[in-house]
């Protein structure tokens, strides 16, 4: 199968496509690719995330708004690098690929996105809305590469943390309706947290909805 996994920054796409690389996958993570080229003014202090997440700052920082830009025209680069590799390595024969994207794939551009969405079956981790006061806390204590695209606003007498804590579930909200839009397939927060599934029952649930719908890419 060709995957791409999307959703907000903490949903877990790391951590099912390390379990999918150890399954046989072929993995490109977009962030590690966008970390090479960033490498000479990254801290080297934790891993490829947190390195990010502390290059980029929070949307209340001086020079966040430059950094988000070049953040993004980096992954649009890294975007078209995935595709032409996918693109020199059609059906059957090239093996089972997943695409590792950033939570900011959606603002990608168009032409990004219907490429990605016809060479990958899209599988989007939704994150529930129950689960936002603590994706919050793990953001504050450990900054993640969030893109805000305009939708960080402090209202007067609001501090930083108390804009931040009150932008943050609008932000998560509106992604999260980006990013079913834009899926193929929606696996549960809960359900894929639950101890008994594992990558087999992640691949059997993205195969049976996705050939239910015609949508699978095979590898």
């Amino acid at each position: 199968m060709h995957l791409s996994l999307t959703g907000m920054s903490g949903s877990g796409k790391s951590f099912w496509s390390g379990l999918l690389a150890r399954h046989g996958f072929t993995r490109f993570c977009c962030d590690d690719l966008i970390a090479a080229r960033l490498a000479p003014g990254l801290s080297g202090h934790g891993d490829t995330i947190a390195q990010l997440g502390e290059w980029m700052g929070f949307p209340y920082q001086t020079g966040y708004e430059e950094r988000e830009a070049e953040y993004l025209s980096l992954e649009g680069e890294t975007m078209e690098e995935s595709l032409q590799m996918l693109r020199s390595h059609p059906g059957s024969g090239a093996g089972s690929i997943v695409i590792d994207t950033t939570g900011s794939v959606i603002y990608t551009g168009q032409e990004i996105l219907a490429e990605l969405r016809r060479l990958t079956t899209i599988v989007h981790l939704a994150t529930p809305s129950e689960v936002q006061r603590r994706m919050l806390d793990s953001y504050l204590s450990s900054p993640r590469p969030i893109l805000w695209r305009g939708m960080f606003e402090k209202v007067p007498p609001e501090t930083d943390e108390e804009a931040l804590a009150r932008c943050y579930p609008v932000l998560l909200s509106s992604r999260e309706l980006l990013y079913q839009e834009f899926a193929d397939v929606t696996v549960d927060y809960f359900r894929r947290r639950a101890p008994e599934f594992g990558v087999e029952e992640f691949l059997s649930e993205i195969q049976t909805v996705a050939a239910g719908k015609g949508l699978l890419h095979p590898g």
